[in-house]
């Protein structure tokens, strides 16, 4: 692209690709425009035309591309910019910024961001002894400059070291100097009408709560989880958080300026309220924790601010820090606290009656009396919580406001909070634990409105003349109070309970099973979806506390069952169970949400409990006559979601496998031996195996319904398979299936390859034949059952293999669905069946059965196909690509030793990256491919030098050849497992140590340039103590990988991480960036 062909060569042309790429709205030109810009930003004059689209540009637009493209220019990692230059940049845009101040908002922001990220890059660069681009507070005379950014281009060990050096030497100073300008601004009467002075206190309070939410320990908490934050503030702060003011100022401000700027400041608020416990003693947090509830009782008695949404929802996060962070004993002992728990249970009162004002806070209030509410009977304090009396207002509320919304929403056609079951739930699990103190109070006004409700209903259900409106809102009401009661019912699993709670249970119980009676009656003419997925959440809290062994039947709640239903003992329970799940299968089956949870609720009654061959309960429910219809009639005549035209979508089919797997373990109770109890369970499945097999056998045939028949029963089947985990009933379902009915699934694959709706299933059922769970593979000695069953899935592997790479060019949005999904369940079948101890591998090559081969050849094909990034990308992919490389460099080293030089390297980078996973098991599956790999390496590299008879195999002699060809690879894998032990939180720091022996014994030379290197960048009174810790590390150690070598590495590697991190703990250097960490 050389002269004038190009099209950014003069600024005019760089501008009207900036405005095609900012301002159109035709995707083709944009889509030109941007990859032209990507063009430019890879040329070697573009740093120099960016200079000049700074300072000639006509347009705002080009100024931010000016930006961006700067940014990447620092940030790229091969071939860097030069030291010079970056602090030219640096200069060049600090002057920029200072001499232009009518800039637009977005550019000042590119260009502060440029500024941070050649700051944070170029945090450990020197020049002349000097850090170059630590002066930070001396460059930043504006505020908001400084936001800690975050960059995926280095790895994470370098950005912890950079953020913790940040931290030590500059950020305080930055927070300090931060609440100073607050402070006089806070002096001062701002005009907040002007534009700067209004846009500099904003950037100030930024840069505050910056600071302030700073990842102090490096553990990058998943910022949408809010709950449980801890702000781990360190130590040498202290004084900030001690001297009163600190806090005061932000309540003051709070006070004194306009609302817009108020979430901010409540923000800084919550992160201060959430300082870690451990930074105070006890008399210093009981006075700290006495300023924060005098501010928050200012701010109730003076509540006008909160009317803007933004405001409240940041103070109901505050009010929530209060428990969270501090006791219910340490509360009560605070002053004012008999006012501020009625100021708060009055606030929460009034936001749970106006429920359609900022729903999305109700959820601190409601986590904030969830757990005072938990602390009560823990609480040791003299004085009194107070809890009793304001407690009961909080249910009362919420309940009450909850049944008065259901009339308004409905008149005026709003959102249903209840179509939101997430929230709802979420809600509830609260509301279990708020609802059950003061038991006694709940129940009373859940049974008078629950009483009131359903008479209602009743007679508009009699009346000829209902409208429907208001039997919608009786509906809507009811909904409401099952819900509730099934959430407080579950709820006594926090609170140690008296038998007259279970008495009171068993009133709720009563009450929702005789509406259920009703509402049942009536299905046949209308039912309520809404209101049934009450119901069924009501059983499962039910089920959860009352059904099962641990439960003691002399309760309460039985008697009263007993009285008022004639549900005499558990049996006749779990009867009323097994009747609504066939009664929702037979009227609510094309209902998908009804269906699954119903589902659901029979496979969690199937199970029973837990290391128990089959528990009563499960021994009562397999009597009963309803649980034998189903065992004897599990058709679509009778569950019409079996049924295979009904389903508008292939993937609406997925609770089949649900309703097998629950069937599947009711017959295994009484199966035993009994083949003809099994031939009879499976006739649904045999005739429908033989109508594929029919359909295939011809040339013209439906292919809708062929699709439709054989997904659900691959589903039904795979349903079967899990729940059949013994020997006896798993090898009448292998017999059933093998050889029979194995072509029909190798065709579907043949055939339809390319639809993932019906391979995935067929693949699943495979994967899940093949897994020896609970050793219930175990072939008799004269079986060639289990390398029959191996061919068989070498088949599936290899006919989905290779026709899946002829698929060509999958857009990005679509590869996983239709490509990588299934590449993935391959994956998880292949290592299944290599590590299920039931198949001698050595036989195929011996008789010359190229099975193996060809399911490895395979999988090589497969994962040359994959690129690297999209490895780590899709988490499933990552663990079933993890697990196979582990068994595979475990038992089959020597097809790893004999692949392509190209195909190993892709397969040690692949284990490079993943050792820096964020997914711990992808870690340590890491950690444990490359122990094997290593400990091969060494075994041949100490064979090859004794003089021995047998000479080195071929693979392992070119393995050996590629190996020292590439040394960098490995020594690379050396430095990066060092680094996480030395510099990172290393939670599986055993599976760590167990290659880093092997790495170093290879590479002794390099090992010991690495330990020179981070020992002379530490500072000076440091490196003794440092090179005394990789001293101890080797201490004892000999040149071999015996268990008890490794043992021994493993124990002192320990004991070296502890010293190295005391050692570096009083340290504010780091290691220089030119060194390993680069």
């Amino acid at each position: 692209m050389e002269g004038s062909g190009r099209c950014w060569d003069s600024l005019a042309q760089l501008e009207n690709l900036c405005k095609q790429l900012y301002e159109t709205t035709d995707t083709a030109t944009r889509l030109q425009a941007e990859k032209a810009l990507v063009e430019f930003t890879n040329s070697p004059d573009c740093l120099s035309k960016c200079q000049l689209l700074l300072e000639r540009g006509s347009s705002s637009y080009s100024q931010l591309l000016a930006a961006t493209c700067l940014t990447k220019l620092v940030s790229r990692t091969n071939n860097p910019l030069p030291l010079e230059q970056r602090i030219d940049i640096r200069n060049y845009v600090l002057n920029y910024l200072a001499t232009r101040p009518k800039l637009a908002t977005f550019v000042t922001q590119a260009l502060i961001q440029l500024y941070a990220r050649i700051t944070k890059l170029g945090w450990f660069d020197c020049q002349k002894d000097e850090y170059v681009f630590r002066n930070v507070i001396t460059d930043v005379t504006s505020a908001g400059f400084l936001s800690a950014q975050a960059d995926t281009t280095h790895p994470l060990t370098k950005h912890r070291k950079i953020a913790s050096s940040f931290r030590d030497s500059s950020l305080f100073d930055i927070f300090t100097l931060s609440c100073n300008l607050l402070k006089q601004a806070s002096g001062k009467n701002l005009n907040l009408n002007d534009e700067s002075q209004h846009g500099l206190l904003m950037q100030l309070l930024k840069l505050t709560h910056n600071c302030l939410n700073f990842d102090f320990i490096g553990t990058s908490t998943d910022e949408s989880s809010d709950d449980l934050c801890t702000v781990q503030i360190p130590t040498s702060w202290r004084s900030a958080f001690l001297d009163s003011s600190t806090l005061q100022l932000f309540f003051d401000l709070y006070h004194s300026i306009p609302p817009s700027f108020s979430p901010l400041v409540l923000s800084c608020l919550v992160q201060i309220a959430s300082v870690r416990r451990s930074l105070f003693n006890n008399a210093e947090r009981a006075k700290f924790l006495s300023h924060l509830v005098d501010g928050v009782k200012r701010i109730l008695e003076n509540p006008q601010s909160l009317s803007d949404p933004n405001n409240y929802h940041e103070f109901c996060r505050l009010l929530a820090r209060l428990k969270s962070n501090y006791q219910l004993g340490e509360l009560v002992k605070v002053e004012n606290y008999p006012e501020v728990i009625r100021l708060i249970a009055n606030f929460t009162v009034t936001s749970l009656q106006h429920w359609e004002f900022a729903p999305n806070s109700v959820h601190y209030l409601l986590s904030l009396w969830q757990r005072l509410a938990a602390s009560v009977p823990y609480v040791k304090a003299t004085e009194p919580h107070m809890l009793e009396t304001y407690t009961p207002e909080v249910t009362k509320a919420y309940i009450t406001s909850r049944l008065e919304s259901v009339h308004i929403i409905l008149r005026d056609g709003l959102e249903d909070p209840l179509d939101d079951t997430g929230l709802v739930q979420q809600q509830l699990d609260q509301l279990s634990t708020i609802g059950r103190c003061e038991y006694e109070k709940t129940c009373a006004l859940l049974v008078q409105l629950f009483d009131q409700s359903a008479q209602s209903y009743q007679e508009l259900l009699q009346s000829a003349t209902a409208s429907p409106m208001d039997v919608a809102v009786q509906e809507g009401r009811l909904t409401w109070l099952v819900y509730i009661i099934g959430a407080v019912i579950g709820g006594r699993v926090s609170f140690a309970s008296t038998d007259e709670q279970d008495a009171m249970d068993g009133e709720l119980v009563c009450r929702v099973l005789q509406l259920m009676n009703l509402t049942d009656s009536r299905l046949a003419q209308a039912g309520n979806e809404k209101l049934e997925l009450a119901m069924l959440s009501f059983f499962e809290q039910f089920r959860k506390i009352y059904i099962g062994d641990q439960v003691q039947k002399s309760s309460k709640l039985y008697r009263r069952l007993s009285e008022v239903l004639g549900l005499n003992d558990e049996t006749m329970v779990l009867s009323v169970f097994i009747g609504k799940i066939i009664t929702n299968l037979k009227y609510w089956g094309r209902c998908e949400p009804i269906t699954s949870k119903t589902l659901q609720l029979l496979n969690d009654l199937s199970i029973g409990y837990p290391f128990q061959k089959s528990c009563g309960s499960v021994r009562k429910l397999v009597k009963l006559s309803a649980v034998q219809f189903m065992l004897n009639n599990h058709t679509s005549e009778h569950f019409s979601f079996l049924g295979i035209n009904n389903q508008s979508n292939l993937t609406d089919m997925r609770c089949r496998t649900t309703f097998y797997t629950a069937l599947g373990r009711l017959l295994m109770v009484d199966l035993g031996e009994d083949e003809d109890q099994y031939e009879q369970f499976m006739l649904p499945l045999t005739a429908a195996f033989e109508t594929v097999a029919q359909m295939f056998s011809t040339n013209t045939f439906n292919e809708q319904e062929a699709k439709r028949t054989l997904v659900g029963l691959v589903r039904d089947l795979r349903g079967i398979a899990f729940a059949f985990n013994a020997k006896t009933s798993f090898m009448m379902l292998f017999e059933w299936i093998y050889p029979s009915y194995m072509p029909i699934l190798q065709r579907a694959i043949e055939l339809w390859y390319h639809d993932p709706a019906c391979t995935t299933p067929v693949l699943k059922l495979m994967a899940e034949l093949v897994h020896n769970r609970s050793q219930r593979l175990q072939f008799d000695v004269s079986s060639p059952n289990g390398i029959l069953l191996f061919r068989e899935t070498s088949k599936m592997i290899t006919t989905y293999g290779n026709r899946i790479l002829t698929l060509g060019e999958v857009p990005k949005d679509q590869v996983y669905a239709l490509k990588l999904k299934g590449i993935s369940i391959c994956f998880s079948m292949l290592k299944a069946a290599l590590s299920g101890s039931y198949v001698n591998f050595g036989v195929f090559r011996l008789y010359g059965d190229d099975a193996l081969d060809n399911a490895l050849q395979t999988f090589i094909k497969l994962l040359l196909s994959i690129p690297h990034s999209d490895l780590l990308d899709y988490p499933k992919l990552s663990q079933s690509y993890y697990s196979l490389l582990e068994v595979l460099t475990q038992d089959h080293m020597n097809f790893i030793a004999s692949l392509e030089p190209h195909v190993i390297m892709y397969i040690l980078s692949s284990i490079s990256e993943g050792l820096t996973a964020l997914d711990t098991m992808v870690c340590t599956g890491c950690c444990s491919c490359l122990d094997h790999i290593v400990t091969y390496l060494f075994k041949q590299l100490s064979r090859s030098t004794k003089k021995r008879t047998t000479p080195l195999t071929q693979e392992s002699d070119r393995f050996l050849h590629i190996m020292q060809q590439h040394p960098e690879m490995i020594q690379q894998m050396l430095s990066t497992v060092l680094n996480i032990i030395i510099f990172e939180d290393c939670r599986n720091q055993w599976s760590m140590s167990r290659p880093l022996l092997g790495l170093i014994l290879l590479n002794e030379k390099y090992f010991s340039d690495l330990r020179n290197s981070i020992v002379n960048s530490q500072p000076p009174e440091k490196q003794q103590a440092m090179h005394l810790c990789f001293e101890n590390l080797m201490e004892g150690i000999e040149r071999n990988l015996l268990t008890k070598n490794r043992d021994r590495f493993t124990q002192n590697l320990s004991a070296f991480r502890r010293e190295v991190n005391d050692s570096m703990k009083n340290s504010t250097y780091g290691v220089n960036s030119n060194d390993m960490m680069s």
